[in-house]
This record gives C-alpha cells, sequence and structure tokens, in this order.
C-alpha cells in the first residue's frame, strides 16, 4: 500500500531528483554533468551553434536515457547499499536515498555555482555510501567489487576511465591525421572517406540501443547474430545514405568549389555533380574559419595558404605568429599591455553587455530594462527599490531563461588577451597544428552525428544516476515495501529525468562549456569527432557491465588524448586538468560526508515520544 504519511519524503526526494539531474547538465564534461559535456566539443569547435547544440541535446539525452539508462540505475539502486539491509523499513530506506540526493544535488550546484567542474555520478556514489555508513553501519556497504557493482568497481573507473576514453579519442584521431592531415592534399581525402565515420557513429549508436536496450524492450535478450546483423546493418545504411547524399554535398561546395550550393541541397544527391558551377566562381571553397582565436564577424573564409603549398608539418592560422586580433575577451595588443588585469575583465564584461543589450526580441528587451532600472540607494525595502524589483523581476527571468543562447562561448574559452589565462591559452594554441578550413568542414558534419552518439550515452549512462536513487523512494513509497527497490524502472522516471536534463543544457549548460572546450586544448572538428567517438565508445563499454562511469571524466581523458597527438604536452592546458582531477577526488570525501551527516542528524533527532 501507498505510505500516505511519508509522501511529503517523496516529494522532497523527487525535488533533489530533479536538481540533481538538472545539475547533471549544468556540471557538465565537457559538461552538466554531462551534457554540456557532450556537447562541448562540438560547440568549442564551432560544428554546431549552442542553440543547435540544445536541440540535437535535448533529442539524443531523452532517447539513451529511456531505451538504455535504466540498465544503470540498478547499480545505484542495488549495488552500494543492499536491500536486506534496510531490514524491510520501507520508510528508512526512503530517507537515506531522499539524503542522498540532497547531498550530491547540492554539493553539485555550489561547485557549479564557483565554476568548479565535478562528477555528478561520483557525486551520487560517494553520498550514497556516506549515507549507508550512518544508516546501516560500515559493515553492510559495498565496498569491495562485488560482482562489478560495488565501491569498488565503481571507483576502479575514476582512473581507468579517462584513460581509456584517452587512447580510444587518441587513436581515432590518429587514424583521422594518417589518412587524411599528412597528405599533401588532404581534402580530397577528407571528403571520401567521411562515410567511414557515418559508419562507425551508426554502428556504436545502434549497437547501444540493441544490445543493452531497456529491460522492457527485451532487445538485449536476441541472438548474437541479430545484434551483429541489425547493429552493423543499419551502420552501412548510414554510410550508404552519407554516399549518396553528403558526399555529392561535400564535393560541390568543398572540391568544385561552388558556394551557390545550400545546405538543404543535399537532398539533390548525385544530381548535385552535374551541377554546373557558375562562371566566376572565386578560386577557393567558401566555408566558414574554424580557428579558435578570430574576430568576432563569422564571415567564411578559405584557408590563407592554397592547398597545393599546403604544409601539415606547418598547418595554418599559426597563433603563434599571427597578429593579436580583437573579439569579446580580447583587446588589442598596446592597450592590454597598459591595463590591469581587473581593468582588461572590466572592459571585456562591458563588451559583452553592450552587445547582448543590442539584441533584438524579449532577451535584447530584458537586459536594457536592466540596464535603465538599476537598484536604488539604500536597503532592498526602501519603497523605490521595492518599485524597481517590481521592473527588474520579469526580465530577470528572461534574462535566466536566454542568457546562455547569446553567451559568446568561444570568447570566454579563449581567455582575455594579456591577461595570465589568456596567455596561457595562446601558449597551449600555438603548438597545436592548424589544418585546412576545408578539411574541417568536412568533418564538422561528422561531428555533429558523433555528438549526438555521445549525447545518447550520457543519457544511457547518467540518467541512472539521478533515477536510482528516485526509484527506489517512488518503489518504496508507491507498495511500502523496501523490497520493490529491485523492480525495473518505470519509464515515465526516466523520461521525467531525461526532460529535466535537456532543461539544465537550455537554461545553464554555458556556465560548463565556457571553463571546457579550448580551455584544455585546441579543438577544431576533426579532433572534437575523434573526443566524443572515443568518449562515447567509453562509456558504452562501462555502461554494458552496469558501471556508473562519469561522462565527464570520459570526455576529459578523450580531450587530453587527442590534444597530446600534437606531438607535444604543451598542447594540453595541465592547470584545468589538474584542477578537474583535483575537484574529482575531493568529490569523494566531501559529499560522501555530507549525505552521511545529513542522514545521521535526521535520523537520530530528538522528538517526542508517543
Amino acid at each position: 500500500m501507498v505510505l500516505t504519511e511519508y509522501t511529503y519524503v517523496f516529494a522532497i526526494g523527487t525535488f533533489f531528483a530533479m536538481l540533481d539531474a538538472f545539475n547533471n547538465v549544468v556540471n557538465c564534461r565537457l559538461s552538466a554533468d554531462d551534457v554540456a559535456n557532450a556537447w562541448a566539443t562540438s560547440v568549442s569547435s564551432r560544428s554546431v551553434s549552442y542553440r543547435q547544440a540544445m536541440v540535437f541535446g535535448t533529442i539524443f539525452e531523452m532517447l539513451g536515457a529511456i531505451t538504455v539508462g535504466a540498465r544503470t540505475a540498478d547499480t545505484i539502486k542495488n549495488g552500494i547499499i543492499p536491500n536486506t539491509a534496510f531490514k524491510g523499513d520501507a520508510g528508512v530506506q526512503m530517507l537515506a536515498f531522499t539524503c542522498a540526493l540532497a547531498a550530491a544535488s547540492s554539493w553539485v550546484m555550489w561547485c557549479t555555482r564557483h565554476s568548479a567542474h565535478v562528477s555528478s555520478t561520483y557525486s551520487l556514489v560517494s553520498s550514497v555510501a556516506g549515507v549507508g555508513v550512518a544508516t546501516v553501519g560500515a559493515k553492510n556497504v559495498q565496498w569491495g567489487w562485488n560482482n562489478g557493482k560495488g565501491l569498488g568497481a565503481i571507483f576502479a573507473g575514476l582512473g581507468m576511465a579517462p584513460a581509456i576514453s584517452a587512447g580510444f579519442g587518441a587513436s581515432i584521431f590518429m587514424c583521422i591525421t594518417l589518412v587524411v592531415h599528412m597528405r599533401r592534399n588532404p581534402v580530397p581525402w577528407a571528403v571520401y572517406t567521411s562515410p567511414l565515420w557515418f559508419l562507425i557513429s551508426g554502428t556504436i549508436c545502434t549497437l547501444s540501443i540493441v544490445y543493452k536496450g531497456s529491460p522492457k524492450l527485451g532487445l538485449n535478450k536476441k541472438p548474437a547474430w541479430f545484434v551483429a546483423a541489425v547493429t552493423t546493418g543499419t551502420g552501412a545504411g548510414c554510410a550508404v545514405l552519407a554516399t549518396i547524399f553528403f558526399l555529392p554535398y561535400v564535393y560541390a561546395r568543398i572540391i568544385r568549389k561552388d558556394s551557390t550550393v545550400r545546405w538543404w541541397m543535399f537532398i539533390q544527391g548525385p544530381l548535385l555533380l552535374q551541377r554546373t558551377t557558375p562562371a566566376n566562381e572565386v578560386d577557393h571553397a567558401v566555408v566558414p574559419n574554424y580557428a579558435v582565436v578570430q574576430n568576432d564577424d563569422s564571415v567564411s573564409t578559405h584557408t590563407p595558404e592554397s592547398l597545393s603549398d599546403y604544409d601539415p608539418k606547418k598547418g595554418e592560422n599559426d597563433i603563434s605568429t599571427a597578429p593579436v586580433q580583437s573579439n569579446e575577451k580580447g583587446l588589442s595588443a598596446p592597450e592590454v599591455n597598459q591595463k590591469s588585469y581587473k581593468e582588461l575583465q572590466a572592459d571585456s564584461d562591458a563588451k559583452l553587455r553592450v552587445k547582448l543589450e543590442a539584441k533584438r526580441g524579449p532577451f535584447g528587451w530584458a537586459m536594457r530594462v536592466l540596464r535603465d532600472n538599476p537598484m536604488g540607494p539604500g536597503q532592498i525595502y526602501e519603497w523605490h527599490n521595492l518599485k524597481i524589483i517590481a521592473k527588474r523581476l520579469p526580465p530577470q527571468i528572461i534574462v535566466g531563461a536566454l542568457y546562455g543562447l547569446h553567451y559568446d562561448i568561444h570568447a570566454a574559452q579563449t581567455g582575455t588577451a594579456g591577461t595570465p589565462d589568456g596567455r596561457r591559452m595562446q601558449r597551449v594554441y600555438a603548438h597545436a597544428t592548424k589544418y585546412p578550413n576545408e578539411v574541417e568542414h568536412t568533418y564538422s558534419f561528422v561531428q555533429i552525428l558523433t555528438a549526438c552518439t555521445a549525447s545518447f550515452a550520457h543519457g544511457a549512462n547518467d540518467i541512472g544516476n539521478s533515477v536510482g536513487p528516485w526509484a527506489v523512494i517512488y518503489g518504496a513509497w508507491n507498495t511500502g515495501n523496501a523490497a520493490a527497490a529491485k523492480a525495473p524502472v518505470p519509464v515515465w522516471q526516466l523520461a521525467v529525468l531525461s526532460a529535466t536534463i535537456s532543461l539544465g543544457l537550455v537554461t545553464y549548460g554555458y556556465n560548463i562549456m565556457k571553463v571546457m572546450g579550448n580551455k584544455i586544448t585546441y579543438h577544431s572538428p576533426s579532433r572534437g569527432c575523434s573526443m566524443e567517438m572515443g568518449a562515447a565508445i567509453t562509456v558504452l563499454v562501462f555502461s554494458q557491465y552496469s558501471l556508473p562511469v562519469s561522462t565527464s571524466m570520459c570526455i576529459t581523458g578523450a580531450t587530453v588524448g587527442v590534444g597530446l597527438c600534437n606531438g607535444t604536452i604543451k598542447a594540453v592546458n595541465w592547470q584545468r586538468v589538474g584542477l578537474l582531477l583535483f575537484s574529482w577526488i575531493m568529490t569523494i570525501p566531501v559529499a560522501g560526508t555530507l549525505g552521511g551527516v545529513i542522514m545521521g542528524i535526521l535520523l537520530n533527532a530528538p522528538h517526542f515520544k508517543s
């Protein structure tokens, strides 16, 4: 029967479960904890805009969570605190996992507020362990391997996941380098080999759904021949479609240098091969400039060097020799040398604010209202300030919801010119080989698919973090039986939390993206798709064994691995990597202690005797 007397515990647990799911994007690996992460490389590489990332991220997060997410949820539910330890007391079980969610979500939210990137996966696991100690004693917590579901197995991923992901990411990028980047004329090689990456992405994504699909679908019980046929067949289908529609499009756009070809013309397929190139066509392909440091304008540019003279060892757009350019975060060199760090930051913020205030639509209106209605002198409860608050409240809500849509993530990643952070990032970028924009443009399309795969993998893996404890709370409340937590996770819970994750990406994911991506190493589409594919493969491998590995750690490991492919450790911002590692390690004792303290106080609080 329903435990109506503990409905308030279920309500509180639901709130913190949704907050934890929201944080899953907010603090991402590249990431909330990780959705922003799954898309940070794509946004950093300029393959997609932040708005496009939100649309694709929402779709594939929900697909991954609903079709695959229930398997990793079982590890959080039953692998750390065995159900038998609660002695059938459903109320205590509800309280335990509510405290775990409260501790984990509060810690991650605090870290996000202070721009510290932590893993929501390990935050929740640590808080569950701390709650377990306070509730049933340390001896009843599964500290060992426990058939791959104990704390020993979970925390083993802290060391294994980044290293394995780095290996996958580096291997994929080195394949691209050997096949494409090292060629004298790399553009044709990039165009003609692109279906291969559609084949790989399609196969991995299909493998996730079929081989380890949701228990309700029963796809993981199919015979091996069925799994192999469906996954390879779907991947091959993606490659065939890419050959029919994608190859003619990029061939006409890049190799024939036909700038009149629009994106929607890909539906013409082979007919584009018969298209007559305009007589007044320019002598270079008009494609976006994927350089990390560039002017605010997004005018399409070609590589500074002709392809016939392209030297892979030298690269292009070398930041170490390029003149200092200005953007929202940077000033001209003479002015930088004359101002202090605080002045540079203030100028940078002012430039961004002026640009945002000039926007059209509701967001620009809201920014201008806030600018024209500052708080007056005196305390907040002064009558004139209360009237100002009434005017500022609606635009503040609009700005809070839409700010990420207009935030310049690239400028924030590259740092303010003349500051220590700006100089550090210039040194990192200078050690990375720059490839022709025509080549990078080809991989920008592939990166969209790899980002979708990574986002699907995140939904498959990390949704279990929040939904596992929430499923325990719901099962105990709905049935009055602690053993009911062994039941499968309802699909509606997966859908609700995956939608909450997407909401976090839309409203707050930019806070994590700005400290990831190019903050670690130089990004470009060919590098980005390698990072995302390496991370996605790692997450899916761990998820196959029901190990809730952190997507943040996987994408970070893949980013470092690809960065080291530049041939020098100086191509990686080790200060940022060190801060990430420190935050990951500190999450374990802090989240665990916080969860244990909250549970201990509530469970043993004094109360009137009945």
